[in-house]
């Protein structure tokens, strides 16, 4: 696909504005209403989903040419979904978060890129991770560990830990914790260690869609080597780039994520949640875990219009909009944890506000990551909650350092962190 071929889509945008909000009918207060954190921070029409499709439409008919400005809308949103949602309420004809893909993979291939994503990319080829880590160090969380080694061994079961946990100190646990899981039920899995190479997601979504590719086709390779059937991640990144991208590229393999896996298994009896853990918490779901985590659902079909006017797809199009994605397994995971107090924020599932990590925005805006991870913890701390769960790394970190930022008492945590505690 390119660029082009979202015309139609660019040209049907009315300019309602609904991209901004969370879906009407899922605002509770004037505070916690707003969907979009871009349109939100930088007060501008041209950093909306609208703006950026005129923006895209100027540069298709050379209207504008590509400034500094038409790179800094490209670029300074985290493409959580959340305007993809919005829209699809009460549109069926728009695709405006593929748009959004579409106009930075034209501007990158191009050689219009962000300077600040230079060194990231960098370190992604020659090291194969976005933490821009030496790629020998990844394995690290899984010493100690008896575990299959899927570059020697076969098995049906592959456990990707991803880049953030495996590099980041702080989150190393969550990899440990989610195998110690495995294993204790009984789960014949493998893992790659130190040979585990990145998904290739964040490159997809900073724009570097060659490189994703082959990311992906390498990734794939070696499962299919491995006999891998069925894929299981901590990380919300991994699981939708999994999922959703890489059926593109030959991948046929079931996806889970640890929080699916770990609910299947509660439910089995084959671990128990039996350890009180006293505490109140409030659950944050990852933009790519639940609204953008509905499995893959292959389509080749053309559009057509009934009467000139309305829109049909033959066959019936795949609708891509948040319903189907995870957001019961790992709420009934915490449930099933004696003690422990659920309580929810005003915009969840999908109306969740984003973590701000997403996008390529915590590497390349640093300043507006933080402020949108910064709201989430105010959103969370108005439910009187003492901690913040994810299932997903990155919006674990962002987390963390914007407590720390702000100065904070809320603590954050993993889902798998509380399943520990609780086993």
């Amino acid at each position: 696909m390119a660029l082009e071929d979202y015309r139609a889509d660019v040209l049907r945008c009315s300019r309602c504005s609904y991209c901004k909000w969370i879906p009407f009918d899922h605002v509770k207060s004037w505070r916690f209403a707003k969907g979009c954190p871009s349109i939100d921070y930088n007060k501008f029409q041209s950093y909306s989903a609208a703006g950026r499709l005129v923006t895209g439409l100027s540069l298709m008919d050379g209207r504008c040419d590509v400034t500094d400005r038409v790179i800094d809308v490209a670029f300074k949103c985290q493409l959580c979904g959340s305007c993809d949602v919005a829209c699809k309420v009460c549109r069926y004809d728009m695709e405006p978060l593929l748009a959004l893909h579409e106009l930075r993979f034209k501007l990158v291939e191009e050689g219009h890129t962000l300077p600040q994503n230079t060194p990231v990319m960098e370190g992604f080829r020659k090291e194969h991770n976005m933490l821009m880590k030496p790629k020998g160090q990844g394995g690290k969380w899984a010493d100690g560990l008896k575990v299959k080694d899927l570059s020697k061994e076969k098995a049906e079961v592959a456990f990707h830990a991803g880049c953030r946990s495996s590099y980041d100190r702080d989150l190393a646990q969550v990899p440990s914790v989610s195998a110690s899981i495995l294993q204790k039920a009984g789960v014949d899995f493998g893992i790659l260690g130190k040979a585990e190479t990145c998904c290739g997601g964040r490159a997809f979504h900073m724009g570097y869609r060659a490189d994703f590719t082959s990311a992906a086709k390498h990734t794939v390779k070696t499962w299919t080597n491995a006999g891998v059937k069925t894929v299981v991640t901590p990380c919300a990144d991994c699981f939708h780039t999994f999922r959703r991208l890489y059926p593109e590229v030959g991948s046929q393999v079931e996806v889970l994520h640890m929080v699916e896996f770990v609910d299947r298994l509660v439910k089995q009896g084959k671990i128990k949640l039996s350890r009180p853990v006293t505490m109140k918490i409030t659950y944050h779901d990852p933009c790519h875990l639940g609204r953008q985590g509905e499995p893959y659902v292959p389509w080749k079909g053309k559009e057509r219009k009934i009467f000139g006017q309305a829109v049909v797809y033959d066959p019936p199009r795949p609708r891509y909009n948040g319903a189907k994605g995870v957001y019961e397994p790992p709420r009934n995971v915490l449930k099933a944890i004696p003690g422990l107090e659920l309580v929810e924020m005003e915009r969840i599932k999908e109306a969740s506000w984003c973590c701000g990590a997403g996008g390529g925005v915590r590497e390349a805006y640093p300043e507006f990551s933080s402020w949108t991870a910064g709201e989430r913890i105010e959103e969370a701390m108005s439910t009187g909650a003492e901690a913040i769960v994810s299932a997903c790394p990155w919006c674990e970190r962002n987390f963390m350092d914007a407590v720390n930022a702000i100065g904070g008492t809320m603590k954050v945590f993993d889902v798998m962190d509380l399943v520990q505690q609780a086993i």
